[in-house]
């Protein structure tokens, strides 16, 4: 859709626009004219596709107009634009948690090809004393003795069992593979750190989320 398209329908003095939620395709028709103060209304696909009287694609743009005319369709509620945009980040802050725990899982299944069972000890790997022993690991400290010691807080009462946990076989392979991922998972936090802050920036909007 483009500018030239905006000035169409407005010297063809089209009431209203129309078009179906298909995917996120309708979106960038959608923002422009918006912006340009067209009456535009989306519509759900599966409703159209359940009227009665359509016959094939080619004659989609028709049948919607047509529809449209005699109140046959009913038009999707559409957030505001920083609303759309609101929800769009905090989305993509949870997809963010999700992947930084999928790899938290990845990094579980290198260590239990290692033989070490650190998560059956710590109840959150991706706590201090967890985070502490796995870059020292990646540093090269494979010392079950040496990585016990780095328990914090609660986690030093379980020394005795974090020492028998930690007595594993961890070679290159598991550190290289734990390097990468522990930088995929320090990305992703600061991604979502980044994120946390411009959703603070919109705190009336989250309410409405």
């Amino acid at each position: 859709m483009s500018n030239a398209a905006d000035i169409c329908i407005k010297r063809a003095d089209c009431a209203i626009v129309a078009m179906e939620s298909t995917g996120v395709y309708w979106k960038p028709v959608y923002n422009i004219l918006e912006s340009e103060a067209i009456d535009t209304i989306v519509v759900n696909a599966q409703h159209i596709k359940a009227v009665p009287g359509r016959k094939t694609d080619v004659k989609d743009a028709e049948w919607i107009a047509d529809l449209v005319r005699h109140g046959l369709v009913k038009a999707s509620f559409i957030p505001e634009r920083d609303q759309r945009e609101f929800r769009e980040i905090t989305r993509y802050r949870n997809e963010m948690v999700n992947e930084r725990a999928r790899e938290l899982n990845r990094i579980q299944a290198v260590l239990e090809g290692a033989n070490v069972k650190l998560g059956s000890v710590l109840t959150d790997i991706s706590g201090k004393s967890g985070m502490d022993m796995l870059n020292a690991i990646t540093a090269g400290m494979t010392s079950p003795d040496e990585l016990s010691d780095l328990a914090f807080g609660k986690a030093k009462a379980k020394i005795p069992h974090l020492k028998r946990a930690l007595k594993g076989s961890i070679g290159e392979h598991q550190i290289r593979m734990l390097k990468f991922q522990l930088e995929h998972i320090q990305f992703l936090s600061n991604q979502i750190s980044e994120m946390d802050e411009e959703i603070k920036k919109k705190p009336n909007l989250s309410k409405n989320t």
